[in-house]
């Protein structure tokens, strides 16, 4: 979980911060930007890779 909280996090931030200031995107996101998909899908993708990386962190604080 914590690496593919890791990936989700920074393809979908780091898109979209890509998009931002150089009008570019890379990975995953921009495969589904050149599909159709809307601007947000970048930080959706990145707030589940953050809730993953939560949850990760949580598990391992919980576990004996």
């Amino acid at each position: 979980m914590l690496l593919l909280g890791v990936i989700l996090f920074v393809q979908g931030f780091g898109s979209a911060v890509t998009e931002a200031g150089w009008d570019t995107s890379f990975g995953v996101t921009a495969l589904l930007r050149e599909a159709g998909a809307p601007g947000w899908c970048d930080l959706a993708i990145g707030a589940v890779g953050a809730a993953l990386l939560l949850w990760t962190a949580i598990r391992r604080r919980a576990a004996p």
